[in-house]
C-alpha cells in the first residue's frame, strides 16, 4: 500500500464513522465500496465487518438503557437465518440481479427519508420476518446489510436516541454471528489483516467520538435526512457493484 493509499483509507473510515456516531449505522454503507477501490473486496468486507463489531460495542455501552431489545428479539431469529444462508450462497448466486433490485428499492426509500414522504405510522411487526432475513441475508453477502432494518425500525421506533441504540444493539449480536461465520470461513486469517484492525482501531474511535458529540444537537427530521442520503449512497453504491466492469 502507498502513502497515498493509507491517506485515502483513513479518511474514508474517519467519514464512516463519524457518521456512524450521529446515526447508529452506514459505516459499512460508506466504507465498503470505498474502500473496495483500494483493496480486494474479500478483504475489506471481514475487515469493516470487525470495526463495525467494535464499533457497536462502544456504541452500546453508551446508549443501552435506550435499547429496545423487544424490536432486537423479533428480528435476531430470522437474522440468523439470512446469515446462514448467504455465507452459503456466498460463493455461487449471480450477484448482478440481487444488487440492482436491492440498490433500487434502497434508492426508493433514501429518496422517501430525503423529502421527508414517508410515513410517520408503525408499521405492523410482521414485517421483521423479511426484514431479518434480507438484512442477514445481504449482511453476508455484501457486507451492508443495513438498510433492511434502519427502514424497519425508523417505522418503529420515532426517539433518535432509541433508534440509534437499538441499532447498535442489533448490530452488535449479527456482528457477533458474522464474526464467527467469517472465522469459520477463514476470511479473518488473510495476510495484513491484524495489521489493518490495528490501524483502523483508532480511527474508528475517533469518527464515532466526533459523530457521538454532533448527535446530542441533531432532530429526528434532520437525522432521517442523514439517513437518506446515506441510503442513496448506499443504493448508487450497490448499483456501481452490480454494473462496474471486474
Amino acid at each position: 500500500m502507498t502513502l497515498e493509499t493509507y491517506l485515502a483509507a483513513f479518511f474514508i473510515l474517519l467519514f464512516a464513522y463519524f457518521l456512524r456516531g450521529i446515526t447508529g449505522f452506514g459505516s459499512g454503507l460508506i466504507a465498503i465500496p470505498l474502500l473496495a477501490h483500494l483493496l480486494p473486496l474479500t478483504f475489506v468486507v471481514p475487515m469493516v465487518m470487525v470495526l463495525d463489531f467494535v464499533a457497536s460495542i462502544v456504541l452500546s455501552s453508551h446508549t443501552r438503557l435506550q435499547v429496545r431489545w423487544d424490536e432486537i428479539r423479533t428480528l435476531l431469529p430470522t437474522s440468523i437465518v439470512g446469515i446462514i444462508i448467504g455465507a452459503v450462497l456466498l460463493v455461487s448466486l449471480p450477484r448482478e440481479p440481487l444488487l440492482v433490485s436491492l440498490g433500487l428499492f434502497v434508492i426508493f426509500f433514501g429518496l422517501r427519508y430525503v423529502f421527508n414522504v414517508h410515513s410517520e405510522k408503525p408499521i405492523s411487526r410482521w414485517w421483521s420476518i423479511p426484514t431479518g432475513l434480507s438484512g442477514g441475508l445481504i449482511g453476508a453477502l455484501f457486507g451492508t446489510g443495513g438498510p433492511p432494518y434502519v427502514v424497519y425500525l425508523s417505522h418503529r421506533l420515532h426517539d433518535k436516541t432509541q433508534l440509534r441504540g437499538t441499532l447498535s444493539g442489533l448490530f452488535l449480536l449479527d456482528g457477533a454471528f458474522r464474526l464467527v461465520t467469517f472465522i469459520t470461513m477463514g476470511l479473518m486469517f488473510q495476510p495484513d489483516m491484524l495489521n489493518a484492525l490495528l490501524m483502523g482501531l483508532p480511527i474508528t474511535g475517533i469518527g464515532l467520538y466526533l459523530g457521538n458529540r454532533v448527535h446530542l444537537g441533531v432532530t429526528r427530521r434532520q437525522q432521517l435526512a442523514i439517513i437518506g442520503g446515506l441510503l442513496l449512497v448506499s443504493g448508487a453504491s450497490l448499483l456501481w457493484k452490480a454494473w462496474a466492469p471486474i
